[in-house]
């Protein structure tokens, strides 16, 4: 994409690290270049080095030259306006429901987060997902199947385009991939296809599989 030096960017396991994927599939996908380092969770030397480099101690952390961006929304909406990115719609109302949606994932969906954690490396063939996520599953696919049938004609993404909105929800598909969540429309269940197809997204989950870190709490 450019000639300036790389930036880093700071993230967890590959595995395990939703926040992580965010910041790091829209980077790729745009062609940014930048450095990823891995800091796995809850490794001491890991914990020692990202209390140096993240002002919130806390993964992903983009370093761009003396600059630190923290927080996976606030470094995708640094990296679309520094580098003059297409990861919003043109439409000046579709930006406006794209940013909506992105804080809604970022915010939101507390129980979906809490039973449902994001392990790429798994799935299982009978998980019992537990009642208290069916209303966050629900309004996830509910968005994907209202934004897709408003773009479809656009491309295969939530606003046709890849944008800020995919990389958010990215996770989520891989979450519903690891327990089998089922798609509840047909426009769902084509956008987790597309999503899974991604390059990046394949090249993460490629990543997950060679660590060598197994965390109980994230394992079931």
């Amino acid at each position: 994409m450019d000639s300036l030096p790389p930036r880093t960017l700071y993230i967890g396991n590959h595995t395990y690290s939703s926040w992580s994927l965010r910041p790091w599939l829209f980077l790729k996908h745009f062609g940014v270049a930048f450095e990823s380092i891995r800091l796995p969770l809850y490794v001491p030397e890991a914990v020692e080095r990202l209390n140096e480099v993240s002002p919130s101690k806390q993964v992903p952390c983009l370093v761009d030259g003396d600059l630190k961006v923290w927080d996976s929304l606030a470094i995708i909406e640094y990296a679309n306006e520094t580098y003059e990115l297409s990861g919003l719609p043109a439409d000046r109302g579709a930006r406006a429901i794209c940013r909506s949606v992105s804080a809604e994932m970022h915010s939101g969906f507390s129980h979906l987060r809490r039973t449902l954690p994001m392990n790429c490396r798994r799935v299982y063939d009978s998980f019992p997902v537990p009642a208290e996520a069916d209303k966050d599953i629900a309004r996830v696919q509910a968005i994907w199947t209202e934004l897709r049938a408003a773009h479809a004609a656009e491309g295969p993404y939530l606003f046709g385009q890849f944008t800020m909105a995919d990389a958010m929800f990215a996770p989520v598909v891989l979450r519903f991939a690891t327990y089998k969540v089922a798609a509840q429309s047909p426009a769902a269940a084509a956008y987790m296809e597309a999503i899974q197809a991604h390059p990046a997204v394949q090249e993460w989950c490629a990543l997950a599989g060679e660590e060598p870190e197994k965390l109980n709490q994230y394992e079931y």
